[in-house]
């Protein structure tokens, strides 16, 4: 049985719809949690293992450092990204700490600017669950032009849209202990929309992602984890993985 045009445009249209709806759906997640019947996944303190890496994802619970671990818990993490002075095994660093907020990369330009030009040190460490991604996308772009190297302390986090500041490190140092996960994003400034225009949103934001990727020679396959799992979750990379994508090139010092 042949479908005519007028059945596929219909088909198309219906498929939009069920994607708008699941958007706005995702929207009301959050306050509907009592409402879920399949469990929810592990905490995210808890350790990953090859082929279970998916962890429950709430910015506002976030693990806690494990003793040891260069920088002490500070409570809540502040809702924008907040650039202090530390210092890890006797030489100085900046530390971008916090969620990414909209205006942080025009904000934090000209501040981490003016801290090079002072002659801070050009490595940055980061910590934070993730937030905006065009603005993660420049200022990655300008830890990139700067020659910064990226940094992922033991016990901090790297989540949602802050792997792509950690992408932008002309060089980027992970410890096996810090955890930096990837998930879906909303592009657009509201998910509630014709379904036509969501759809077109999350596929010219998820395009800008990829160029960036490729533009900062991380092979753009990290994505596939991003893209199946939902939101609500994160998908933590083993360090094999952000070996095999190119977010950490072992040195010939290293291999040794």
């Amino acid at each position: 049985m042949r479908i005519g045009v007028a059945g596929m445009l219909k088909g198309i249209l219906g498929l939009q719809l069920v994607i708008g709806g699941l958007l706005v759906l995702g929207d009301m997640a959050p306050g509907m949690q009592g409402l879920r019947f399949a469990p929810d996944a592990p905490a995210l303190d808890q350790p990953v293992a090859p082929g279970d890496q998916t962890r429950r994802y709430r910015p506002a619970d976030l693990p806690r450092p494990a003793p040891g671990a260069p920088f002490p818990p500070v409570g809540d993490m502040p809702a924008r990204l907040t650039v202090s002075s530390v210092e890890v095994d006797d030489a100085a660093a900046l530390r971008l700490m916090g969620r990414i907020a909209a205006g942080d990369a025009d904000r934090l330009t000209d501040i981490l600017a003016t801290r090079w030009e002072d002659g801070a040190p050009r490595r940055v460490f980061l910590h934070s669950p993730g937030g905006s991604v065009s603005d993660a996308l420049v200022l990655g772009r300008f830890l990139r032009a700067e020659g910064i190297t990226t940094m992922i302390a033991a016990g901090d986090v790297c989540l949602s849209a802050c792997p792509y500041l950690l992408a932008g490190g002309e060089t980027r140092e992970i410890d096996d202990d810090g955890s930096v996960g990837v998930h879906q994003h909303y592009f657009g400034q509201n998910s509630v929309q014709p379904a036509f225009m969501a759809v077109e949103d999350i596929q010219r934001g998820q395009g800008q992602v990829m160029g960036y990727l490729v533009e900062m020679g991380i092979d753009p396959r990290i994505m596939q984890h991003a893209l199946v799992t939902p939101p609500g979750e994160i998908y933590i990379l083993l360090p094999e993985e952000l070996r095999e994508y190119g977010m950490i090139v072992e040195t010939d010092e290293d291999a040794a």
